[in-house]
């Protein structure tokens, strides 16, 4: 029997136990075309070829998984930066017919713009509109055609807790402002709470709701190339400044 950690160490056998494979999932959502969507990656190869998922990979021996999850946004979702944070674990047992693999999944919110350069790149990338039947636990997501997309392994219940979040999130929190231009539109702050809960809101009511929680300040530009007449720019205020 080993006396000291030192020798328990040395004499430990690691494949004593089974040991599943770790990956990483993003979920990379905008809003567009007054829609919530989400970049979703073709998959040209079995398991689930022919199908959609999140940008994902294996996490490495030595990797930690926020450089995973860093190394994920740059080489396949070709993001080079975006504040990532963690959304959940998922790990049902059968969740991947190869092994038993637990992913971790990493949520963002970013700007429409941030996704300009998928113009350029080839079909296997698509900024899927998210769908939601009724409450956050059926998910459906189709491509700029509106053509439905088959969802690979587990990753519309993967879309369905984010949906879940974003919207418990939205009265509580600033997280809709990460969606939008450095300068905004009222018109615009409305069509991302509309598009994150799936339905249409008072006019009036919204804006004095928002004007009334001091959290935006008025630029006095107005927006450029609007066919009616060109409503003022906001921008947020962080609540340190507020």
């Amino acid at each position: 029997m080993a006396t000291t950690e030192t020798e328990f160490l040395r004499d430990y056998d690691p494949a004593k136990f089974e040991r599943p494979s770790v990956t990483v999932d993003l979920v990379l959502m905008t809003v567009s075309g007054r829609t919530l969507r989400a970049l979703t990656i073709h998959r040209d190869s079995h398991p689930a070829a022919g199908k959609w998922a999140l940008p994902g990979a294996f996490v490495g021996i030595d990797e930690s998984l926020d450089a995973a999850a860093k190394r994920i946004l740059k080489d396949r979702a070709h993001i080079a930066s975006a504040y990532l944070e963690q959304l959940y674990t998922f790990g049902d047992v059968h969740r991947d017919p190869r092994m038993r693999i637990i992913t971790v999944v990493y949520f963002a919110l970013l700007p429409e713009a941030r996704f300009e350069n998928l113009r350029t790149q080839s079909a296997d990338r698509c900024l899927a509109k998210i769908e939601v039947d009724g409450t956050a636990d059926r998910i459906k997501l189709f491509d700029g055609d509106g053509a439905a997309l088959k969802v690979a392994f587990d990753h519309a219940d993967i879309l369905a807790l984010a949906v879940e979040r974003l919207r418990g999130k939205l009265d509580y929190s600033d997280i809709a402002f990460a969606l939008l231009p450095t300068e905004f539109t009222l018109r615009q702050l409305q069509e991302v709470h509309e598009a994150i809960r799936g339905t249409q809101l008072n006019k009036p009511a919204f804006r004095r709701r928002m004007l009334d929680k001091k959290i935006l300040k008025a630029t006095g530009r107005f927006e450029s190339g609007a066919a009616f007449r060109p409503a003022e720019l906001y921008t947020f205020v962080p609540e340190k400044n507020r």
